[in-house]
C-alpha cells in the first residue's frame, strides 16, 4: 500500500494496517506525522509478559515524538511495565489482545524491584502537601504519566492490569489477590494514570482492571475527555482536580472500596484552582461487584455479609480549595453504592451545577447530600468561607435506598446553601417502621430492636469534621433533612416508603423561603418545622393547603 492511500484510512483501519507492517523508516512529512504509524514491537518490545518491556515502549514514544508525533500500536501480547512516560502528539492505540500489565512494585525492604525495574520516583515533598492526602501530591510514581503534556490520547480496546500497583490499605490481600504494596515506598507505583498539567487529552475505549490509588488522576487537565472506559478497580476511578472542560462519557465503573467519578479542586498544584465545565454523562457507577467480574463479565455480586464499603459513587469533593461551577450529572445510572455528593468543606465555591435525568438503585445510604462544612484544609492565608449555591435536580428516580439516614442538605450556622430547586424526582426507601432499628450506620435493618423515637434524635452539626452522610447518623426525617439554607424549591416530588415510617418526610431546620408544590408522601405529619421563615405548600398529598410566615417546633 502506497503512503498517500494508507493516510486516506481511518485511525482504527490505520491502526490494524500497522500491526501487520514494520514502522516507517523514514520520518514522515509534517502534514502527514499526524497520522503516521509506528509498532512498538519493531521499537524491541516484546508483549511475552515476562520481559520488562518499559524500556523498548519509553523508547519508542520518545522516538514518535522526536519524528513529529503519530500513534504507537501495541500489537495483542502482554506488556509487563514499569512506568510509562507519555509524550505531546503521540496516541498509544492497545488493540484488541492487547495487555498493559503492571509489573510488581517493591516490596517493604527491597530496593531494586522486579528484574531490578522500579516505578519512577515519587518526586520531591512539597510543603502544601499536608493539604491533601499522599497520593494526589505526587505523579511520576504511576504506570503511565504525563506533565507539561498536550495533545495525546490512549485509544483501543486492549486491557491495563494494575497488578503490581500499590491499592492502600482498604483492599486486604485477600480481597484483592496481591500483596498491598505501601505507596510511600521508594520505587512503588500506585496510580494507573497521573497527569499533570496537560492539554487536550483523549482517553478511550480500553480496560483498567485494579487501577491502584487512583485509575486516574488528572490534576491541572484541560480539554479531557474520558470516553467508553470500563474500569473495575480497588479505589478511585476518575480523581479530576482542578481541571477544566471535561467530559466524561458512556464509562462503567466498578470501584466498591472508593468513588467511582470525582471532581475534586485541591491544593495540589501549590494554589488554589477551580474545576469547571464538567460534564458526567450516560455512565454506569456502582461498589456492588467482586473485583474482576465486571471485566471478565461474570458480575459477581457481593455476598451480602461480606463488608466493603460500596463507595462507588459520583462526587464533587471532599478536596475543595478552588471550587466547582458549571458542573452537569445526566443520564447516569447509579447502582449499589453511596448516593451523588457535593461538598465544599475548604472554603470554595460550589455553584451552577444540574443534576439531571438520573437513575438510582439500592443506594446503601441515601440518594443526595449537598453539604457546605468549614474543614478548612488549606493555607490558613486562603481559607473563606465557602458557597454551595445554584443546584437544579430533576427527573431523579431513586429505588431502595437505606432509610436511617435520610437525603441530606446542610450548611452550618451563618453560611447556608441558596438557591435549591428540585422537580419531577421520586424517592423510593426501605421505610423504618417502629420496631426496627439500624445496627450502624448503613447496615441491614435488624429486627426486634427499637428503633429512637424520631422526636429524640439530634443531628450534629459536625461543622468542622471530613462530610461524610453516614457520620451525621440516624435523621429525624425519612425524606430529606434540610438545615441552613435559603430559597428551596421542590415541586413534583414523591417521597414512597416501602412499609410505613413514622418519621415525617421533611426536616426544615434555620431554612428562608421555602415552596413545596404538588409533593406527595403517606398520610401523616410530613412537615418538621424549625426556625423556618416564609414557607408555602401547596396542592400536595403530603401536606394541606399552607403558608407561614415563621414556624418554629412545629409538625404539619
Amino acid at each position: 500500500m502506497q503512503r498517500r492511500d494508507l493516510l486516506k484510512l481511518s485511525p482504527l483501519a490505520l491502526a490494524s494496517t500497522a500491526i501487520g507492517h514494520t514502522a516507517f523508516a523514514e520520518a514522515p512529512s509534517p502534514a502527514a506525522a499526524a497520522e503516521a504509524c509506528f509498532n512498538v514491537r519493531t521499537y524491541g518490545a516484546t508483549g511475552d509478559g515476562k520481559t520488562v518491556d518499559t524500556p523498548a515502549i519509553n523508547k519508542a514514544i520518545a522516538d514518535v515524538a522526536a519524528k513529529g508525533g503519530g500513534m504507537l500500536i501495541f500489537p495483542a501480547g502482554t506488556y509487563m511495565c514499569f512506568t510509562i512516560r507519555l509524550a505531546s502528539n503521540v496516541s498509544l492505540y492497545l488493540s484488541h489482545g492487547c495487555t498493559i500489565l503492571a509489573a510488581d512494585s517493591p516490596k517493604p525492604g527491597d530496593t531494586t524491584g522486579y528484574n531490578g525495574g522500579t516505578y519512577d520516583p515519587a518526586g520531591p515533598a512539597q510543603t502544601w502537601e499536608a493539604y491533601q492526602d499522599y497520593g494526589h501530591n505526587h505523579w511520576p510514581n504511576s504506570l503511565f504519566y504525563g506533565e507539561n503534556l498536550h495533545d495525546f490520547s490512549v485509544l483501543g480496546p486492549g486491557l491495563i492490569h494494575g497488578k503490581g500497583l500499590s491499592h492502600g490499605s482498604r483492599v486486604t490481600e485477600s480481597r484483592g489477590g496481591y500483596t498491598p504494596f505501601k505507596a510511600e515506598q521508594a520505587g512503588v507505583g500506585n496510580k494507573t494514570f497521573a497527569l499533570k498539567n496537560c492539554r487536550n487529552v483523549l482517553l478511550r475505549d480500553f480496560s483498567i482492571l485494579k487501577g491502584g490509588h487512583f485509575a486516574l488522576l488528572a490534576t491541572g487537565v484541560d480539554n479531557l475527555t474520558i470516553d467508553n472506559l470500563l474500569v473495575d478497580t480497588d479505589r478511585d476511578g476518575f480523581d479530576i482536580d482542578c481541571c477544566r472542560n471535561v467530559r466524561v462519557s458512556n464509562c462503567t465503573v466498578n470501584s466498591p472500596w472508593d468513588d467511582a467519578i470525582c471532581p475534586k479542586s485541591s491544593y495540589a498544584l501549590g494554589y488554589a484552582r477551580s474545576t469547571d465545565n464538567v460534564t458526567i454523562a450516560n455512565n454506569y457507577v456502582t461498589g456492588t461487584y467482586e473485583l474482576g467480574s465486571v471485566i471478565d463479565g461474570t458480575w459477581k455480586k457481593f455476598a451480602a455479609d461480606f463488608h466493603v464499603a460500596r463507595n462507588g459513587r459520583i462526587k464533587c469533593g471532599t478536596e475543595s480549595n478552588g471550587g466547582f461551577r458549571n458542573i452537569t450529572i445526566t443520564g447516569n445510572v447509579i447502582e449499589g453504592c453511596k448516593g451523588i455528593a457535593l461538598e465544599t468543606s475548604d472554603g470554595a465555591l460550589l455553584e451552577d451545577i444540574a443534576i439531571t435525568g438520573n437513575t438510582m438503585r439500592d443506594i446503601v445510604d441515601a440518594p443526595l447530600f449537598l453539604r457546605l462544612n468549614r474543614r478548612n484544609r488549606g493555607p490558613a492565608e486562603t481559607m473563606r468561607p465557602g458557597t454551595l449555591r445554584r443546584v437544579l435536580i430533576s427527573n431523579l428516580v431513586s429505588h431502595n435506598s437505606f432509610a436511617s439516614t435520610c437525603s441530606l442538605i446542610s450548611g452550618i450556622p451563618g453560611n447556608l446553601i441558596e438557591d435549591i430547586k428540585f422537580s419531577n424526582c421520586f424517592f423510593d426507601h426501605r421505610g423504618l417502621p417502629a420496631n426496627i432499628s439500624v445496627a450502624g450506620a448503613g447496615a441491614t435493618p435488624t429486627p426486634g430492636a427499637t428503633f429512637p423515637d424520631w422526636h429524640t434524635i439530634v443531628v450534629p452539626e459536625t461543622e468542622d469534621a471530613y462530610p461524610e452522610l453516614l457520620r451525621f447518623g440516624p435523621t429525624p426525617s425519612h425524606g430529606f433533612f434540610i438545615r441552613h439554607l435559603k430559597n428551596l424549591e421542590m415541586s413534583h416530588v414523591e417521597i414512597a416508603p416501602q412499609t410505613a415510617d413514622p418519621r415525617p418526610a421533611f426536616w426544615l431546620e434555620d431554612v428562608h423561603r421555602a415552596d413545596f408544590f404538588a409533593i406527595t408522601a403517606p398520610p401523616q405529619p410530613n412537615f418538621s418545622l424549625h426556625k423556618v421563615t416564609d414557607l408555602r405548600i401547596g396542592w400536595s398529598r403530603a401536606a394541606k393547603d399552607t403558608t407561614l410566615t415563621t414556624a418554629d417546633n412545629q409538625i404539619i
